[in-house]
């Protein structure tokens, strides 16, 4: 079952904090009211993303993008759709919750192994797209490509 890899939900701001986030993997953002952090990860409608990395610079790079993009600057393409129904960084990151699934690989060598494991990454994140839908019937807000989404805020 995906949920049971996840690690327990973080507040925004403490998201440098994740164990094992210089390795790539799957992330799941959610915007909540409600503060969630140091609860375990479930399939909830508060969460608005699901992405993945297969970078260099793990997840730790890929959630910066996503910081950066709903700073008004450029990195993240999810993130900017955030930004357009979000535009109050201050506010907005005090309700952002990130969860993270690492997978152990050195993206950095392409052996046979490492090829498969970031394989396995890019195929989680459909599984737990999938999970999403299979729990909500619709995809994640910011993901959901066949649903009238906000526009990229341009910047």
């Amino acid at each position: 079952m995906p949920q049971k890899r996840f690690t327990k939900w973080y507040k925004w701001r403490e998201r440098n904090g994740i164990d094992k986030c210089k390795q790539p993997g799957v992330y799941a953002i959610a915007y909540s009211n409600k503060g969630i952090s140091g609860k375990v990860f479930k399939w909830n409608k508060n969460i608005i993303y699901i992405g993945m990395t297969n970078s260099k610079g793990g997840l730790r790079l890929r959630l910066y993008q996503f910081d950066r993009s709903i700073r008004e600057k450029s990195g993240h393409g999810g993130a900017l759709r955030v930004l357009y129904k979000y535009p109050n960084y201050k506010t907005l990151s005090l309700k952002l919750y990130v969860s993270v699934c690492p997978f152990d690989c050195n993206v950095s060598s392409p052996t046979s192994k490492n090829l498969r494991i970031m394989g396995e990454v890019a195929k989680f994140e459909y599984i737990c797209k999938a999970k999403y839908f299979q729990e909500f019937k619709q995809l994640p807000e910011f993901d959901d490509k066949n649903k009238k989404r906000p526009p990229k805020k341009r910047i």
